[in-house]
């Protein structure tokens, strides 16, 4: 399964580089499944710079968490009221007001996937300056670790 990971990586860097990251960086805010971590670790480990990566995969991943965002507040609220009912609704409402800054910012450093957290905020109607902000401060340190990694072992 690395090797193929590995081979994705190297492709996707070869093709299309920093621009390859950020789409990788951008979908995985919203909807993908596969972390972009292994692509920018991958395109630094390739010969990537380390900083325009966790740049690029930041800028990307703000961009796609305000999209989640923006949708789930567009589209989720009532399903996320019918699915769970009002009075859990305005618990998870009053829940997300309250720590949804530390919700976004737990999520974009650690494995927590970032994508839900983005969705959720938009339905929980969370700002989007402190999301932006959390979202920044907890994914550039991350991606830059990651990047950092990819050019040691290279």
């Amino acid at each position: 399964m690395l090797e193929g990971l590995e081979e994705v990586a190297r492709t996707l860097i070869r093709d299309y580089g920093y621009a390859g990251i950020f789409l990788v960086s951008f979908t995985e805010s919203i909807i993908q499944p596969v972390p972009p971590d292994p692509f920018i670790a991958g395109g630094t480990l390739f010969g990537l710079d380390p900083l325009i990566c966790a740049l690029v995969a930041t800028v990307a991943s703000v961009l796609g968490g305000l999209t989640a965002h923006t949708l789930g507040s567009l589209l989720g609220v009532r399903v996320v009221r019918r699915v769970i009912g009002e009075k859990s609704f305005l618990k998870g409402e009053a829940l997300f007001s309250r720590f949804g800054v530390w919700a976004v910012l737990i999520a974009a450093v650690t494995p927590v996937p970032f994508k839900a957290v983005c969705w959720l905020a938009g339905v929980f109607r969370m700002p989007r300056t402190p999301f932006v902000l959390a979202s920044f401060l907890g994914r550039f340190p991350r991606f830059m670790a990651v990047a950092l990694v990819g050019d040691f072992l290279g």
